[in-house]
């Protein structure tokens, strides 16, 4: 019996996976998922890209081992395997980074535990892992993770830089400083950045340059 031949590693199919996320298709101004951690934890550029790694991790990891499950796990009882599958995940993360990075663990405290809710791991598991092989499903958890990766990044450079002056944790600014009653020169710290609801601005703010240039966006969703 002739066998039939192995689809490219590289192929322009999988090559989609990790490039749609990015743009037409990105898990936070198209989907329109995990905005609570661009609410919340990008106030400071180090957090976000923690916090991306973090899902980077548990996304491609739980992908490749739903996959693998896939055809072993009950209908029935799927979304507990896949809850079980990220929990076990986002505590392996959360050791890591006591241990490791015990001050951004501290600042990032629940909201790295909410990984295990995460509406985009959730339905890569769902969507993509239960129906595909181990090797695309690790490329899309990696597309995927990206995409959510630059938003928070681009959102937190931006609540960072115009909210306390400065850009992972580098004066770029320069403090107030004080003299005959008046402030002689310097960056005020803009606390209107560092609050949720700025965060919210700025992702919408990206959502519609985002449809503005690709109308079709628009139409889509």
């Amino acid at each position: 019996m002739s066998k039939e031949p192995k689809e490219p590693l590289f192929s322009k199919k999988n090559k989609k996976l990790v490039t749609e996320p990015l743009a037409d298709n990105n898990p936070i101004t198209v989907q329109v998922l995990g905005i609570c951690s661009a609410l919340a934890i990008t106030v400071q550029v180090n957090q976000a890209i923690v916090m991306s790694l973090s899902v980077l991790f548990v996304m491609m990891v739980g992908n490749v081992i739903i996959s693998l499950l896939r055809n072993l796990i009950p209908s029935r009882i799927r979304i507990i395997v896949q809850l079980v599958v990220v929990a076990a995940l986002v505590i392996v993360v959360n050791e890591v980074l006591a241990a490791y990075m015990p001050d951004i663990s501290e600042k990032l405290s629940v909201f790295v535990g909410l990984i295990i809710t995460n509406c985009i791991i959730m339905g890569r598991f769902e969507a993509f892992a239960m129906a595909n092989k181990p090797w695309p499903s690790l490329i899309d958890g990696f597309g995927n993770a990206m995409g959510y990766a630059i938003l928070l990044i681009i959102v937190s450079v931006f609540r960072e830089l115009f909210g306390s002056g400065t850009l992972m944790g580098y004066q770029i600014f320069g403090d107030y400083i004080a003299g005959n009653g008046l402030y002689e020169y310097g960056y005020a710290n803009n606390n209107l950045m560092i609050l949720p609801p700025m965060a919210l601005i700025i992702v919408g703010i990206i959502i519609w340059v985002q449809r503005s240039r690709n109308p079709s966006l628009i139409e889509e969703h």
